[in-house]
C-alpha cells in the first residue's frame, strides 16, 4: 500500500473521514497520483459534512481533516506532494472540468465541486436570479385589500411588508423567529390573493417533514378562524399541508419523482414553510418541478439549524435582505403599506433583495420573558448576557448543572415526572386525540445519538425510570411494546402515508391490539400494527434536528458535560426556540459558552454565483 493511502485508511480508522470517502477517491484515480486522491477524498468528506463545494485554498495543512488531526493532517499534505498549486495539479485530471462536460467533479472559480451539488447549486442561482415582478398588478386594489387585513395603524409593520413582498413577486422569501407571525402572514396573503384573482387559484402547502406540515395545517386554520373570510372564500383555501417528498410523488425505495423538469406540479401558488431544513438537492428537485408561472413564498427562520444534508440555502439567500431594498422596491413598498422604509441605492446589488422579508418582532413572547431574552442572546452569541441569565429568576427557563451521576439522576426523575400526565391519560384510557395532544406538550431533546447524554442512552435510562415508577407496564411476553411507547418514523412510506419524523403512539385499539396511532395533516388518526412500520426509533428522547419544525409547551434540553463540534450556536438556539412556555436547559457552563462561540459555517457558492449572475 502507498504511503498516501495508508494515510488515508488511518483517517478512516479515526472518522477523520468515512470509508464511502476513500472508495470514491479510489473510483477516480489510482495510487500514482496521491494529490488526486486527497483532494477526492476531501470533496467528498466535505459533502458528507454538510458544504456544498471545497475552496481549494482548503487543501492545505491547516484545513486539512477539519483542523481535527494537525500532525496527520501534515502528513497527508507531504504524502500528496505539497503542491504548491492547485490549480495546476488538479488541470489534466480526466475526472475534474469546468462542468461543460459530465465528470464526477468539478472545479467553478477554485471551488470544487462533487458534479451533483454544482449543478444543484446553478438550478437554485437560475431560479432565484429570475425576473420575480408580477406583472400587471392593481396596486390600488393591492393597497385596499392590505389595509383592510393587516390595519394602517404601525409605520414599520413588517408582517404587512412581508406581505405585500410576497404579493408583487413571483418569488418571495419571509423570514423570522418563533412568534413572528409567519403563518398569520401566510392567512392573509392567502386571502388577498384569493380577493385579488379573477380566476380560482390552485394553491398548495408543503413542509419538509411530516410534523412541519401538520403543524403548518393547524396553525393556518387556527389563523383562519380569527379572519373575516367569507364561507367561500375559506373553501378556496388548501386543507391541509403535505411534505415535500409527497408533493414531489417521491417513490418508495428509489430516488425518482414522479414531478420533475418534464413533468410539472399542477398549482399556482406553493407556500413552502420551515425551508431552512431545504438541502441544496432538495431545494433544486422542487424548483425544477414548478410550472413557470407558480408564484412561491419560502417561509423560515435563517438562524435555525440548517439542513441535514449539504447547503444552507436559506441563510445563504437572506444573506442579500442585509442589502436593504432597491430605491425603487421602497417606494412601491410604501405605497402598499403606508409604512416607512428607507431604501438603499446600490445598483450592483442583486434583483434578489427586493423579494425577502426579515420580520423583526415576536407576538409569542413579551419581550421580558426568559425563552425570548435567552433566544436572542444565543442567536447573538452573547456569553456575557447568557451567563447573567443562569443567576437570573425567571418563571420560563431554569438551568440545571449534570456535574455528577445525581444530578444526572435527578434529571431522569425530572424527565419522567414531565412525561407523567401523557402517561396517565394513556393508563385511563384518554381518546386517542387527547393523548397525542398530550405527547406533544413536553418533550426531552439532546445533541448525541450515543453515550449517555445521547438519544440511544437517554431513551433506555426513561424507560426504565418510566418502568420503575410504573407509569408504563411491558406486556408479558413482548418486552418492546408497550401502552404509551413514543416513536418516531425515520423514513418515508408513501404507502402508509408516514414521513420521516411523524411521531406515533403506541396504544391499545378497540379490540385491545397493540397499534401506533399517528395524527395526520387533515387532523385525523392512522392506526399501523408495529410489524408494518418503516424504520423508526423511540422518542422519549429526539435529537434537536429531528425537533426541527415541531414546538412543545415544554422543552427540555440536555448537552453532554464534555464539548462536542456538534455543538453549536445554531443548534442551542433551535432548541431554546422548541420551547412555547417553558424551557429547561442541563449543560455545563463552559460547554454552553464554547458551543456558543461555535458558529456553523457551511461552504457553498450560492452567495457568490448569486452576486455574480446580477
Amino acid at each position: 500500500m502507498t504511503e498516501i493511502m495508508s494515510l488515508l485508511n488511518q483517517a478512516v480508522e479515526k472518522r477523520l473521514l468515512r470509508p464511502l470517502d476513500l472508495q470514491f477517491a479510489r473510483l477516480l484515480t489510482d495510487n500514482s497520483h496521491p494529490a488526486w486522491l486527497l483532494a477526492a477524498a476531501c470533496v467528498s468528506s466535505e459533502a458528507g459534512d454538510g458544504h456544498v463545494c471545497l475552496p481549494i485554498a482548503h487543501l492545505n495543512t491547516e484545513s486539512l481533516l477539519g483542523a481535527r488531526d494537525p500532525e496527520l493532517a501534515k502528513a497527508l499534505w507531504r504524502a500528496a506532494g505539497a503542491p504548491p498549486c492547485w490549480q495546476t495539479v488538479l488541470s489534466d485530471w480526466p475526472a475534474l472540468s469546468n462542468g461543460r462536460i459530465a465528470t464526477p467533479l468539478v472545479l467553478d472559480h477554485n471551488r470544487l465541486y462533487l458534479h451533483r451539488l454544482w449543478q444543484s447549486e446553478g438550478q437554485v442561482v437560475r431560479f432565484f436570479t429570475l425576473k420575480t415582478d408580477i406583472e400587471e398588478i392593481d396596486c390600488v386594489a393591492a393597497q385596499n385589500v392590505l389595509s383592510i387585513l393587516f390595519g394602517d395603524h404601525c409605520p414599520d409593520d413588517w408582517q404587512k411588508i412581508a406581505a405585500a413582498v410576497a404579493l408583487t413577486s413571483k418569488i418571495a422569501v419571509i423570514s423570522g423567529g418563533p412568534g413572528t407571525g409567519k403563518t398569520t402572514i401566510v392567512a392573509k396573503l392567502l386571502t388577498a390573493m384569493i380577493r385579488m384573482s379573477h380566476s380560482s387559484l390552485r394553491i398548495q402547502l408543503a413542509a419538509p417533514t411530516g410534523k412541519a406540515a401538520a403543524r403548518l395545517t393547524e396553525s393556518l386554520s387556527k389563523a383562519l378562524q380569527v379572519l373575516s373570510v367569507s364561507s367561500t372564500e375559506r373553501a378556496r383555501f388548501p386543507n391541509e399541508a403535505t411534505t415535500l417528498h409527497r408533493l414531489l410523488g417521491a417513490q418508495f425505495d428509489t430516488q425518482r419523482l414522479r414531478y420533475h423538469t418534464t413533468n410539472r406540479l399542477h398549482l399556482d401558488v406553493l407556500v413552502v414553510d420551515e425551508t431552512s431544513m431545504i438541502d441544496i438537492s432538495m431545494m433544486a428537485k422542487l424548483i425544477a418541478a414548478l410550472p413557470d408561472h407558480a408564484r412561491v413564498i419560502f417561509l423560515g427562520d435563517r438562524d435555525q439549524l440548517g439542513s441535514v444534508e449539504a447547503g444552507t440555502v436559506l441563510s445563504d439567500i437572506c444573506h442579500f435582505a442585509e442589502m436593504g431594498y432597491s430605491l425603487v422596491r421602497a417606494q412601491q413598498l410604501n405605497k402598499l403599506t403606508k409604512c416607512m422604509i428607507q431604501g438603499v441605492d446600490d445598483m450592483s446589488a442583486p434583483d434578489l433583495r427586493d423579494s425577502i422579508c426579515l420580520l423583526r418582532k415576536s407576538y409569542r413572547f413579551n419581550v421580558k420573558s426568559g425563552i425570548s431574552q435567552l433566544a436572542r442572546a444565543v442567536n447573538l452569541g452573547d456569553i456575557r448576557e447568557v451567563k447573567e441569565m443562569f443567576n437570573a429568576k425567571f418563571d420560563d427557563i431554569t438551568f440545571q448543572r449534570l456535574q455528577n451521576g445525581e444530578a444526572y439522576q435527578e434529571m431522569l426523575d425530572a424527565v419522567a415526572e414531565g412525561y407523567r400526565p401523557f402517561l396517565s391519560l394513556v393508563q385511563s384510557r384518554a381518546s386517542i386525540k387527547e393523548i397525542l395532544l398530550a405527547f406533544s406538550q413536553y418533550q426531552l431533546l439532546c445533541v448525541l445519538r450515543d453515550g449517555q447524554f445521547g438519544v440511544q442512552g437517554l431513551n433506555q435510562r426513561i424507560e426504565q425510570r418510566l418502568l420503575q415508577l410504573k407509569c408504563i407496564r411491558r406486556p408479558v411476553g413482548d418486552s418492546s411494546w408497550y401502552a404509551g411507547r413514543p416513536i418516531m418514523v425515520i423514513r418515508n412510506d408513501s404507502v402508509l402515508g408516514l414521513s420521516n419524523g411523524d411521531i406515533g403512539i403506541t396504544l391499545h385499539d378497540m379490540e385491545n391490539q397493540i397499534k401506533v396511532f399517528f395524527s395526520l395533516p387533515d387532523g385525523t388518526v392512522k392506526a399501523v400494527h408495529p410489524s408494518r412500520l418503516p424504520s423508526y426509533n423511540t422518542v422519549w428522547a429526539m435529537t434537536v434536528h429531528k425537533s426541527q419544525g415541531s414546538e412543545f409547551d415544554h422543552a427540555v434540553l440536555v448537552m453532554p458535560v464534555q464539548f462536542s463540534p456538534l455543538l453549536t450556536r445554531e443548534l442551542v438556539y433551535t432548541a431554546v426556540t422548541r420551547a412555547r412556555n417553558r424551557l429547561t436547559l442541563y449543560s455545563e457552563p463552559v460547554v454552553l459558552q464554547r458551543a456558543l462561540q461555535l458558529k456553523v459555517q457551511r461552504r457553498s457558492g450560492l452567495v457568490e454565483r448569486l452576486t455574480a449572475a446580477t
